[in-house]
């Protein structure tokens, strides 16, 4: 059993008979009355997300899942299939499961997939993966007066908010949490 206050994100816990991964968490102490947990539940099979509020004194079973860094393939049917770089086995998550995230996936990008009893639940990006810039509208000269932004399309197909002075070719950092732009790399 885990203590709420143990909660993290990526976490496992077993709740009303199923499992769910927490997402996202925010400790709360409105006034006098006593301390609680907000939180962001994802459900581990079907991808379906809640808000829940749990209170300092509840326990909750922690799951234990396997980790495993897998190199992603390709998408189809709905699943997107991931390889084992040691075996060479193969395994797929529903498509849904990641989200706003399936943007920012990269064929032969690593990522994290999580297992439960040797069946695949979740897959995790890093937090920060390298892009080449595919299209962008060139920045016109004097509007770099402020942070004036544009989009530009990345290599996976997603469009981000990039400064003016990105061009097509150049290598950007995203931050796949939020999907924002970080740093420029190398230039074309």
């Amino acid at each position: 059993m885990a203590s709420i206050s143990d909660f993290r994100n990526g976490m496992a816990i077993r709740y009303n008979n199923d499992i769910w991964i927490i997402t996202e968490f925010q400790h709360v102490t409105p006034g006098n009355w006593r301390a609680m947990v907000r939180t962001k539940l994802k459900n581990a099979k079907t991808g379906r997300v809640i808000d829940n509020t749990f209170r300092m004194t509840d326990t909750i079973e922690e799951v234990r899942l396997d980790e495993k860094e897998m190199q992603y393939l390709y998408e189809a049917d709905g699943n997107l299939y991931f390889m084992d770089l040691e075996s060479y086995d193969q395994t797929f998550i529903p498509a849904e499961m990641l989200g706003d995230q399936k943007k920012f996936l990269k064929e032969g990008g690593l990522c994290s997939i999580r297992f439960l009893e040797g069946r695949a639940l979740t897959a995790e990006l890093p937090f920060f993966i390298e892009f080449v810039v595919t299209e962008a509208e060139p920045g016109v000269r004097g509007d770099s007066a402020s942070n004036i932004t544009k989009y530009a399309t990345i290599e996976s197909g997603a469009k981000v908010q990039v400064p003016l002075f990105i061009k097509e070719g150049d290598v950007i950092k995203i931050d796949t949490r939020s999907g924002k732009y970080l740093e420029r790399v190398s230039r074309k």
